[in-house]
């Protein structure tokens, strides 16, 4: 059964590619966006997206959506 409460109070990273979406979940802070590259920091890494034409569909305090064609994810510690 789904536990909403577990859903609503989870606050583990995650990143989630879907129907050409990527979703960035519980993330801390955005380091620099370029229409070819973004930076996010989490609590142990920075992820680095590389593509063409990435733009934020969506932002949340602690969510954001990004789309666009995605070449690379980089995980740097």
């Amino acid at each position: 059964m789904f536990n909403v409460m577990r859903y609503i109070n989870d606050t583990d990273f995650q990143i989630i590619y879907w129907n050409g979406n990527l979703n960035i979940v519980n993330y801390e802070k955005i380091n620099y966006m370029e229409d070819s590259k973004i930076s996010i920091s989490s609590k142990n890494q920075n992820i680095v997206v590389n593509g063409e034409n990435l733009r934020v569909k969506k932002l949340l305090e602690s969510e954001i959506l990004i789309v666009g064609e995605f070449f690379s994810i980089e995980f740097r510690k």
